[in-house]
């Protein structure tokens, strides 16, 4: 077997995605011959090489499993949460081969999460996330004019760095209540962050109220850019469910999931390939 690098092997063992191996490596836990390796260009043989992680001898792929799960409001989109706060994989009842969720979906949404093992589809998914289509329907406070629609069909600057930080009486109140602690409706300062621009968006009413619904269609997945968007035409979201990821849509009820069929997955793949493909916008001058 020809030597490839060290986080390709991680990845496709089912240790960790791609990223997060580049991290175990960088971070000293990862061996080659009893040899620490921190070096990310560095390339080892599996049949021929003993490859440690976190001391562990690895012993080839392992076999790989695909699942899409209904995330509920309230749980953390994390394998460990440091704040003892409900994670999705408390729900992965029955699985005993160690997965990751793709992405995320914050605390307060909930809708379709996909979970693998396979690091190299993980990797290339949230590398195409820029283009890989999600769609959502989401609820907001009070109805948005029609310019302000525009600007998000259109693309908007919205702020990319963090909301403000939650104190722990914001943190038990979003956890008693589900509203979100970095909601309008909480007293929080706002820390502001590089400002960039959104790629256009689909962006239709389905739900008229007097707190609308809209299906929201994005090509990329900025932190918590749906919420940012709605907010910069001064619109809270109340709810956010995702119900289609690329081919996949939402079928199983809330904190249930299933496997993807051998079609889905290569639909998938097919998806984040053909992303990887679309050329990026150029940067303005």
């Amino acid at each position: 077997m020809p030597s490839e690098r060290l986080q390709k092997i991680i990845a496709a063992a089912g240790i960790a995605s791609r990223r997060a191996a580049e991290k175990l490596i960088t971070g000293g836990a990862v061996s080659v011959n009893g040899q620490i390796v921190t070096e990310l260009g560095s390339k080892a043989d599996l049949e021929r090489d003993h490859i440690r992680v976190n001391g562990k001898l690895l012993h080839g792929p392992e076999r790989h499993i695909y699942l899409l799960m209904n995330k509920p409001k309230g749980y953390v989109t994390t394998v460990h949460d440091p704040e003892g706060r409900p994670t999705v994989m408390d729900l992965l009842r029955g699985i005993r081969t160690r997965v990751y969720p793709v992405g995320r979906l914050d605390y307060a949404s909930e809708g379709l999460l996909l979970l693998t093992n396979d690091g190299e589809l993980a990797q290339g998914l949230m590398k195409a996330s820029s283009h890989v289509p999600k769609t959502y329907v989401v609820k907001v406070a009070g109805t948005p004019d029609e310019s302000g629609l525009e600007k998000l069909r259109r693309g908007l600057v919205i702020s990319e760095g963090r909301l403000g930080g939650r104190s722990s009486q914001q943190r038990g109140l979003e956890r008693r209540t589900g509203e979100d602690a970095r909601s309008p409706k909480i007293s929080i300062n706002r820390k502001r962050g590089q400002r960039v621009k959104t790629a256009p968006a689909k962006v239709r009413l389905i739900r008229e109220s007097e707190n609308p619904w809209y299906e929201v269609t994005l090509i990329e997945g900025k932190n918590r850019q749906i919420r940012r968007m709605f907010e910069e035409i001064g619109h809270h979201v109340e709810k956010i469910k995702r119900v289609r990821y690329g081919p996949l849509n939402l079928d199983v009820p809330p904190g249930e999931f299933r496997r993807l069929s051998g079609g889905e997955v290569e639909k998938l793949k097919t998806a984040a390939t053909r992303s990887e493909r679309v050329p990026k916008r150029p940067a303005k001058s």
